[in-house]
């Protein structure tokens, strides 16, 4: 009976995992039609042609996959670029704990891949009275600059 109930979670579990990202206020949601590791490699360019540096990487898939678990693939990818982590930090200390700002790449069941994030307006947002407009400013330029990654990625 133990092992009937252990089952039915995984299969639960897998069945959510594979769940597609749906559009969310504050989000961009940009499905492709490129495979989970081309969209990978595509947000890291697009990164670098924008001047954004990958600062970290993580996802659960590869760990899932060492220990017998079959999941889709998922990595969040933080992306910045110093000046303005400086520009930020000066303006609030607190802010930067949002730092880098994360993408998040999901592969579909069709076997096609997903680039998501909070829009940096959004991420920012909370610290914009302690910080002032300045920050407003510099959180709408980073929407621009995701946006165009986002839109160089998913081509």
């Amino acid at each position: 009976m133990t092992r009937l109930f252990a089952a039915l979670a995984l299969v639960l579990c897998t069945q959510t995992a594979h769940a597609e990202m749906a559009q969310r206020a504050g989000w961009s949601v940009t499905p492709s039609s490129k495979s989970y590791d081309a969209l990978i490699a595509d947000v890291k360019s697009a990164a670098k042609a924008h001047k954004m540096g990958v600062v970290t990487q993580a996802g659960p898939t590869g760990a899932a996959r060492q220990r017998g678990i079959t999941i889709p693939g998922n990595r969040v990818i933080g992306l910045f670029n110093n000046v303005y982590a400086v520009n930020i930090l000066n303006l609030s200390t607190a802010a930067m704990i949002e730092a880098p700002v994360r993408v998040y790449v999901t592969e579909n069941q069709d076997g096609t891949a997903t680039l998501s994030y909070k829009l940096p307006s959004t991420v920012f947002a909370p610290y914009v009275d302690e910080a002032g407009p300045e920050l407003a400013t510099l959180a709408t330029e980073l929407d621009g600059i995701f946006g165009a990654i986002s839109a160089q990625a998913t081509q």
